[in-house]
């Protein structure tokens, strides 16, 4: 897969002018010495979802309308990559709005032909995902509110989402593949049920360190050929 030219978090975080204005990058801190820290921005307090239009808009398949009867309903993601299988449990009950943006964007094959574009192996230990521009600052077209933060921890095996600043959620999301200590600022969605082995080999690869030491794009590439979403009882 051909990858482009890729931005560094660290310029991609620069950009970042408000949900009015440029493209945001999303993240996740502390960041190496080379990279800007988490930006944030004012937002009001959440009021349901909040799912609201806005910039970028990569590969747009609309914004979702949320139905409560669908968000409850349990479902389990497979995602398909050239590292091997990874898979995660959604936590429905517990983020209903962030599972349900996450499956309108599986069902619209958002992610597929998409790749992880930022491992970080010292401080935190995380692997980024969900942009389908692969510079840390593309975006769905829309974003929504926070959730499930309160006593919000982030052992390994967590799936949560990345952002750039409060409710400012959209399509990318990471994977904790080593206990790792973070702000309740990042909304735990989903438990990895297979494929922690994968990630730990994506891990032990390493990173080319261009946001600062253990922070950077991952050495062994990480395409995601597809997602499948599989709601209970299905296969």
């Amino acid at each position: 897969m051909a990858f482009g030219k890729w931005v560094s978090l660290a310029a991609a975080a620069s950009l970042v002018l408000g949900l009015a204005g440029a493209a945001q990058a999303s993240s996740i801190g502390p960041h190496g010495s080379k990279a800007a820290r988490t930006v944030r921005v004012s937002a009001a307090a959440p009021t349901g979802c909040g799912f609201v239009a806005s910039v970028p808009a990569d590969r747009f398949k609309g914004i979702p309308v949320f139905n409560a009867a669908e968000a409850a309903k349990p479902y389990t993601v497979k995602l398909h990559t050239d590292q091997g299988l990874i898979a995660f449990q959604a936590l429905t009950a517990a983020a209903p709005c962030t599972t349900f943006s996450f499956k309108f964007l599986a069902s619209q094959q958002y992610f597929n032909r998409t790749h992880c574009h930022r491992l970080t192996t010292q401080g935190i230990f995380v692997l980024q995902c969900g942009d389908p521009t692969g510079t840390g600052s593309g975006g769905p077209g829309y974003s929504f509110n926070d959730e499930n933060l309160t006593g919000a921890t982030y052992p390994a095996g967590t799936v949560a989402m990345a952002n750039a600043g409060p409710n400012t959620n959209g399509s990318q999301f990471f994977f904790v593949w080593k206990d790792t200590t973070l702000p309740p600022d990042y909304t735990p969605f989903g438990r990895v049920t297979q494929g922690m082995a994968v990630l730990e080999k994506i891990a032990a690869a390493g990173d080319d360190s261009q946001n600062g030491p253990g922070d950077g794009f991952p050495t062994l590439p990480v395409d995601i050929s597809s997602v499948t979403v599989n709601s209970a009882g299905s296969r």
